[in-house]
């Protein structure tokens, strides 16, 4: 365990998430190293193994905060909003999903990696996040469409989070990619974020 108070040990992990933040917006996940997370932050790169053991637990806690924000913008929401119509609540899902771009990339491009290059405990805490996001979109359905079936409820659950998945890869597509899918006769049309989630939503709602 690291020496100090949980507020120094708390901006210590904050500042080793943040640096890895920095480095994924212009290098992969696989050239980023505890090296380079060391090298961005203000402490020796050693003194990162007293918080994190590999990469991929510093990429899950990272994941695990963007799941939060995404938690607290819905119940934001939701809080000051008593009704809601299909299309309003399909807008909230998909503005919410817009403003967290970088949550839908990692968990699309490096989950697996994550989940096993991870502790038990960290693991663990993540899926206590998971779990919350998974109860606030549930907290929403009930609220909102309080005659839909309870199986219905959980139809939506089951297909809208594995949805997630699959969200950033078809909205984020590279030059080479769309080169490639010309070539092949792919018939590709290009969707935002926004629109795909919320046509998306609007299809489980309305069964």
């Amino acid at each position: 365990m690291p020496k100090g108070s949980p507020e120094l040990t708390e901006a210590r992990r904050e500042e080793i998430i943040n640096a890895c933040e920095k480095l994924y917006q212009t290098m992969s996940f696989k050239e980023i190293t505890i090296k380079e997370i060391g090298n961005a932050t203000s402490f020796t790169r050693t003194s990162i193994y007293n918080y994190f053991q590999t990469k991929e637990e510093i990429f899950l806690a990272l994941l695990k905060r963007e799941y939060e924000l995404w938690i607290a913008s819905l119940k934001r929401t939701m809080e000051r909003v008593d009704t809601m119509t299909r299309d309003e609540f399909a807008d909230m899902l998909a503005h919410s999903l817009e403003e967290r771009s970088q949550l839908l990339k990692i968990m699309s491009m490096n989950h697996y990696d994550m989940e096993t290059g991870s502790r038990p405990e960290h693991l663990a805490a993540f899926k206590v996040v998971y779990g919350e996001a998974i109860r606030t979109v549930m907290f929403g359905l009930d609220k909102y469409f309080p005659d839909m079936a309870v199986s219905g409820k959980q139809d939506f659950i089951y297909t809208f989070f594995p949805f997630m998945f699959g969200i950033y890869p078809y909205t984020f597509v590279t030059e080479k990619q769309r080169t490639a899918m010309e070539a092949a006769g792919v018939n590709y049309v290009f969707m935002t974020i926004y629109e795909i989630t919320f046509k998306c939503v609007k299809r489980l709602l309305n069964g």
